[in-house]
């Protein structure tokens, strides 16, 4: 039996699934977690993904590997292989004035033209612009740029800071499309790095990884395997088994709806993100602030707990008596409302039931993300079935209202650690190629 590993390092903890390569059956599992906070030493990422493969048994009988992790994180490298400083994730919004910069410079259709993002202050490009104003110095120090899983990636291939002017191999640095997609700076219609974005925003060139194909791979020093990897919203993408048709919702804190698509995404709007797949399609992505966290809120106020407030929304009936429920409670997007708050109309004594209120609060998150299904369907994107994912699918009053609010089909695969599960069907993809 021909095992293969995969990882999902994410932002709160690393993963590792290893699994048979024939047919996906889980072997065994390690985990480790992650520090808090948005800006975070990448060595701490290192130590976790060695402490979560020991804890899954180690990596001596694995004949191929790869990693998805949190997306658009900047891991700053020197000429000898030497992190810069602490990475800035996905979630450190300093860089929100950069990203407003870079617009104004090169205008949003253009930007959403060549690289099919607008950028935000998650993306990659616009924490090197924030780097370049805010800490030249460390900025003039940068040689490569590196994803999360890229960076990881390399060090487990064995390659890492080198001493005594020793060569580095940044040049061994590899990533993946859909990581590829999320930096600004690359265009998943060509495949190729935009230098002039790139110096816009840190101000001078850099080393870029390689970017792999769906199927290609590189070897580590025991001669494994090693796969592209992916971004973690592309590798829940392969882990679930999305195809052309289904939109992924997750259904997290916050949320995310993503379709995989045949085509690229070009939103001028900033709404729809154009991200690829790891698959050598797209993979359009919407993401709100508003989605599980609405159902901790509502079953806070009426003090209960998660089932019971499922419980309740079930024995109200659908629209629940005219009570709506708008749960902007932390501003949105899409639409793109960063003040607004969330609204509860529809008052009446009839109405105004903790049932009613506890099917509004679901019908009301679920309007939320299927905002995200048309947007993407505003872009052109098929979506004719959804597959719910995340913490907030394991509730029953969330699976059956689904179908009755999103207007498709939906299924919910059982829950599972999809990031690295899809890593591990990568893995598997390259062992055979």
């Amino acid at each position: 039996m021909a095992l293969v590993m995969g990882v999902d390092s994410s932002t709160q903890s690393c993963k590792v699934v290893i699994a048979d390569a024939a047919t996906g059956a889980v072997v065994r599992t390690g985990r480790a977690p992650h520090p808090d906070g948005t800006s975070v030493a990448p060595e701490a990422w290192w130590d976790a993904l060695q402490a979560a493969i020991a804890d899954a048994g180690g990596m001596d009988d694995v004949e191929a590997w790869a990693i998805g992790g949190q997306q658009h994180g900047m891991v700053a490298l020197d000429a000898s292989g030497a992190v810069v400083r602490d990475a800035l994730l996905w979630n450190d919004t300093r860089s929100a004035g950069a990203a407003a910069d870079l617009v104004a410079e090169f205008g949003a259709s253009a930007l959403a033209e060549h690289t099919g993002l607008v950028p935000v202050a998650s993306f990659t490009i616009t924490k090197l612009r924030w780097l370049r104003d805010a800490e030249p110095d460390s900025a003039a120090r940068v040689a490569a740029v590196a994803l999360p899983h890229d960076w990881l990636t390399w060090r487990l291939r064995g390659f890492g800071p080198a001493a005594g002017g020793a060569d580095p191999r940044l040049d061994e640095l590899v990533t993946d499309r859909s990581d590829a997609s999320g930096t600004g700076y690359w265009n998943p219609e060509t495949g190729d790095y935009d230098r002039e974005l790139l110096v816009a925003a840190l101000g001078h060139d850099a080393v870029l990884p390689r970017v792999l194909g769906p199927s290609e791979w590189v070897t580590d020093a025991a001669g494994r395997r090693v796969g592209p990897g992916a971004g973690d919203n592309a590798g829940a993408a392969l882990g679930v088994g999305a195809r052309p048709g289904d939109a992924v919702v997750s259904v997290g804190t916050s949320g995310t709806v993503f379709a995989v698509s045949e085509s690229a995404v070009h939103d001028e709007t900033g709404t729809v993100a154009g991200f690829a797949d790891a698959d050598g399609r797209f993979l359009p992505l919407v993401a709100t602030l508003n989605a599980a966290r609405v159902l901790d809120a509502v079953a806070r106020v009426l003090g209960v707990d998660h089932d019971e407030l499922s419980r309740l929304a079930l024995q109200a009936s659908a629209g629940a008596g005219g009570l709506a429920l708008q749960p902007y409670f932390e501003g949105e997007r899409p639409p793109t409302l960063p003040d607004a708050t969330a609204t509860l109309s529809g008052m009446t004594l009839a109405s105004t039931t903790r049932e009613n209120l506890a099917r509004a609060a679901v019908e009301g998150m679920l309007s939320g993300l299927g905002a995200g299904l048309t947007a993407l369907r505003d872009q052109g994107v098929r979506v004719e079935r959804a597959l719910l994912i995340g913490g907030g699918a394991q509730s029953e009053a969330v699976r059956r209202i689904a179908p009755l609010v999103l207007g498709i089909p939906v299924e919910v695969p059982a829950p599972a650690e999809y990031v690295a599960l899809g890593a591990a069907r990568q893995a598997a993809r390259v062992l055979d190629a």
